[in-house]
This record gives C-alpha cells, sequence and structure tokens, in this order.
C-alpha cells in the first residue's frame, strides 16, 4: 500500500472514530452531592464501558418550564430530565414525556424479576422511570440551639421558644402540608383539608404566623449553606444534602426526622428527540436504573434506591466506614411519622396552589 494511501486510511480511521466518541446525552439534574453521586455511580461506568459522553445541566428545579419551553418551541435540548414524580406526572398529562415501557427500557433484577415488579410499590409512573427514593425534612444549626434544637414541626412554627430565622423551599408543596400539620391537623388527614377552601386558607394563615421570619430558596445547594452561614437557624433541605454538609464538611447539623415529606425522584424522556438521540438515552437509562447502579449511587448519598433487588447492597458511605442503612429516610425510625407526599393531589391542585402561593408571597 503506498504511504499516501495508507496515511489517508489512517486519517479516516481517526476521525470515525472521533465521531463515534463524540456521542453524547445531556441529562439534566439537580447539582451539588446528588449530581456527583449520579456521576461516580453510573456516568463514568457508562462512559468507561460505551464512550458516550454524559453532559451534565443543573436546571431540575425549573425541569417542567424548560421541556414544556422545548417542546412548544420544536427545539428539545434536554434528551433526559431528572425530576420529581408529581412535576412528573403533570408534564406526561400534557404530552411534553415520552411513555416508557418498563419491560423495553429497563433491566431486569438480577434473579429475572421483571421491573416493573422490582421497583418499590407505587413509584412507577407512565412516563416515569424511578431512581432514588428521598424526603424533604427540617434540619437545624445546633450552635444556634445550645440547649437543644426543634424535634418536631410544631416546634418549628414556634417562634419564641425556637426564635430565629427559617429556610423554606420556595414553592408551595410542603410547605402547605407542613402548616397544616404545625396548625393541628393531623398527617393523615392533611389532603383531605387541603382539597377545601377552608383548608387552603387555614394552611397560608398557618404560614403567615411565620412568614416574617422566613427566607426562600430555590436551589438544593442553598439550605445547607444558608444554614452554615447561619443565615437561617432551621431550614427545609432534602436529606442527602445535609447528610453531606454533616459527614462531608463536617457541620454541626442535625436532621429533624418528623413529619418527613417522602418522594421518589427519577428519569423522563422529552418527546421531539431523534431516532439516533432515543437509542443513546434508552441504552443509558438500561444502565443507569439497574440493580448494582442504583446500589452504588447510596456509596455517595443517603438516599434509597427506588429497587428492591438494590436495597441489600446498600452498604458503607465510600472511603469510609459509615453504615448508610440508618441515614435512609426508608429507615423505619426515619419513617415512623413520615408523610407519604401524594402526587395525584398536586397533580390536580398543583397550579391553582402555585397561582395563590405566588400571590401570597408577592403581599
Amino acid at each position: 500500500m503506498k504511504p499516501q494511501l495508507l496515511l489517508a486510511l489512517s486519517a479516516s480511521l481517526v476521525a470515525m472514530t472521533t465521531a463515534a466518541n463524540a456521542e453524547d446525552i445531556t441529562a439534566v439534574s439537580w447539582g451539588g452531592a446528588y449530581s456527583e453521586s449520579q456521576l461516580k455511580a453510573y456516568d463514568e461506568p457508562f462512559t468507561a464501558e460505551t464512550g458516550i459522553e454524559i453532559l451534565h445541566e443543573d436546571k431540575s428545579a425549573n425541569a417542567l418550564a424548560g421541556i414544556r419551553s422545548q417542546v412548544e418551541a420544536g427545539n428539545v435540548t434536554w434528551n433526559v430530565v431528572d425530576m420529581l414524580q408529581a412535576d412528573a406526572q403533570r408534564a406526561c398529562d400534557e404530552g411534553l414525556i415520552l411513555e416508557i415501557d418498563p419491560d423495553e427500557w429497563l433491566a431486569p433484577a438480577p434473579d429475572g424479576t421483571p421491573p416493573a415488579e422490582d421497583f418499590v410499590e407505587g413509584t412507577m409512573g407512565d412516563c416515569f422511570i424511578p431512581q432514588i427514593l428521598y424526603s424533604t425534612m427540617f434540619a437545624y444549626n445546633t450552635e444556634a440551639f445550645p440547649d437543644g434544637g426543634p424535634q418536631t414541626i410544631e416546634d418549628v412554627w414556634d417562634l419564641e421558644t425556637y426564635p430565629g430565622v427559617r429556610a423554606l423551599q420556595k414553592i408551595p408543596q410542603k410547605n402547605l402540608e407542613w402548616a397544616l400539620i404545625a396548625d393541628g391537623v393531623p398527617a393523615d388527614d392533611v389532603y383531605d383539608v387541603l382539597a377545601t377552601p377552608e383548608g387552603q386558607d387555614r394552611a397560608f394563615a398557618s404560614l403567615d404566623r411565620i412568614k416574617d421570619s422566613v427566607i426562600w430558596w430555590d436551589a438544593g445547594a442553598q439550605p445547607p449553606q444558608m444554614l452554615a452561614d447561619q443565615e437561617a437557624v432551621i431550614a427545609t433541605a432534602y436529606n442527602g444534602r445535609i447528610f453531606n454538609a454533616q459527614v462531608n464538611e463536617g457541620q454541626p447539623f442535625e436532621i429533624i426526622w418528623d413529619r418527613q415529606m417522602f418522594e421518589t425522584d427519577g428519569w423522563v424522556i422529552p418527546v421531539g428527540q431523534s431516532e439516533e438521540d432515543l437509542a443513546l438515552v434508552k441504552e443509558y437509562i438500561y444502565f443507569a436504573t439497574d440493580t448494582q447502579r442504583l446500589a452504588d449511587q447510596a456509596k455517595y448519598i443517603s438516599y434509597g434506591p427506588a429497587r428492591n433487588s438494590s436495597a441489600p447492597l446498600v452498604g458503607v458511605l465510600e472511603g469510609t466506614d459509615i453504615d448508610m442503612k440508618p441515614h435512609m429516610p426508608t429507615n423505619p425510625e426515619n419513617l415512623a411519622t413520615a408523610v407519604a407526599f401524594d402526587v395525584d393531589f398536586w397533580t390536580d391542585y398543583g397550579d391553582s396552589l402555585e397561582e395563590r402561593f405566588a400571590a401570597w408571597l408577592a403581599q
């Protein structure tokens, strides 16, 4: 073979290899310790196995609005989006995300159990692929309460005994439920009460009691920083963020497990993508949600895996001897007074209550 031809052929092969390795997927997630757990547990292993790069955008806090605008504009740039189950149901009802056949998209359990039966009951949606079980709960900086901090939701509303600024997420979800519990509504009755005009008035009136002592957050990384800086002394937060601050940053935080709001987080696939992109997404989802990968994620953050077959594989925090099981929201002691976040309720009432909440904030 002539040298010139050999060089040309070599250059062509290099170009082909580069093109193959140039395949990538844009995955939208929440950032911080959570995105880092995804990176370590399945993004890096997936890229090593397939050569497909995972490009992260930390925009899940506005996932529903982002998907709506992209789909309506006919310019979908997000391939796979990490999203809350309630928002995913709304997006599914609006036709913004793909319906998923579990047997086609997801791996069976190691013992052959079909994927739809292996995921925790009630977590799978028509368009929603469960990933982790987590909670939003209150935490406090122990340095602000040397004589002992709040232990219940009622304590959080007690500004006289536990003075100081509270940091709450800038959404009505969970805040309205906790407001009713703080006002004496039994947890089992919260959604029945909140479904009535009188109950909604009662919830907002309860929030009025602490409004002047509240600052608002809209990104998961904010409440741990607010607590660390004592910009707030009590804050709602995702349990994994507080665990990360406690263990990896040595922050003097304490979690209030009382009335934690228990939820599922997972993947959705926006409509309007090419067949080529969907093929890459399917390969990624199959890998990232298998039994081992979801168990591996628990090495890096205290969120429970959404697969039953993953739970026995949960061990210690990577690089330590810290047993992760007691730090999971699914630990029986932590779960004792948990409130099941009602996805169906927020699918039905979300738009009207979000509108009222925005107006209440502006008052």
